[in-house]
């Protein structure tokens, strides 16, 4: 039976952008919210409706800096006390997803923290698209619903008609999300093996299969400064390819990412609009996942299954 309980869509004060455009689609208007900041920066975000009873979805990315996580947190917590029946939060880029493991002595696990974070602040549940990994949903104990950048990807590749098309991942770690995409075309896959000096610069790579002739699409889950993709698009381009384009869901695009990307050998760098873009580039296409995400919501609304949203191949 369908809840009888109200939905109201919130947004934090860096993802309006995205979040008009799911709330337009879903067929509501954003509820009223006001972010106040003390001199100091304090956070101070309050509910400027009631939302007794209602089920709330707060809209909003946790990209650095810290300030978007403490806004989201205090975003739950306001609607708890307000008393809120059911809170999930939207979070269309999980922030501090990258650490997601001890890959070496004495770090931190940030995407397990963050999980903890938002269970201690009141939430319900978590939805998302396109984690860095996607194991990092066991680290909740409570509902998450991890949608897929490919429902709006997919369509897009198809409609260019490559023809002898083969699926790429800039680095081994992400041979199991390329492999998935890879399934939709009947396409193989290639690899290429990075090794690293430090974060964001790399020190080798090497392209791991057969690319003579193809026209390759690499597929990552996030594009930061640009730099492994760029590499990546090189060495293939050099081992014979007829072209290489990019698909990334999130376009952190830090440092030079922009300048790194314009000035490539990619045919074009395909995202999403689960961040803002700073800047534009001719050679960078964003596709909205607007319309996902509101369907989304729309079955949780409706206690329906959400996989009928992804593609089946």
């Amino acid at each position: 039976m369908a809840s009888l309980n109200t939905v109201k869509i919130f947004s934090g004060s860096q993802s309006t952008y995205l979040a008009e455009k799911i709330a337009h689609q879903y067929g509501k208007d954003l509820g009223g919210y006001t972010l106040r900041k003390f001199s100091d920066g304090e956070l101070s975000p309050s509910y400027e409706e009631s939302v007794r009873g209602c089920d709330v979805f707060l809209i909003h990315s946790t990209n650095p800096p810290a300030d978007n996580l403490m806004e989201l947190l205090l975003m739950v917590d306001a609607a708890r006390r307000a008393s809120a029946h059911y809170v999930t939060v939207v979070i269309p880029y999980f922030g501090y997803a990258r650490q997601d493991r001890k890959d070496k002595p004495r770090v931190a696990i940030a995407a397990k923290l963050v999980a903890n974070m938002l269970a201690a602040a009141g939430a319900d549940r978590l939805m998302t698209i396109d984690l860095h990994a996607g194991q990092i949903q066991g680290f909740f104990d409570f509902p998450v619903d991890h949608l897929e950048g490919t429902s709006v990807f997919v369509p897009y590749i198809r409609s260019l008609n490559l023809d002898n098309l083969l699926i790429a991942s800039p680095d081994v770690g992400g041979a199991a999300r390329a492999r998935t995409f890879a399934k939709h075309f009947n396409a193989d896959i290639v690899l290429c093996d990075k090794h690293r000096k430090r974060a964001n610069e790399i020190a080798s790579m090497q392209v791991i299969g057969d690319v003579e002739g193809a026209n390759v699409v690499l597929v990552d889950d996030l594009i930061d400064t640009g730099g492994t993709l760029c590499k990546a698009a090189e060495i293939i381009l050099e081992k014979g390819a007829k072209s290489v384009r990019a698909i990334c869901t999130h376009a952190v695009m830090s440092g030079k990412a922009h300048d790194n990307i314009s000035n490539s050998v990619l045919e074009e760098l395909v995202v999403s609009d689960t961040l803002p873009m700073r800047q534009l580039s001719p050679k960078v296409k964003v596709l909205t996942v607007a319309d996902l995400f509101a369907k989304a919501i729309g079955r949780i609304r409706d206690h329906e299954s959400i996989s009928s949203l992804f593609i089946n191949y």
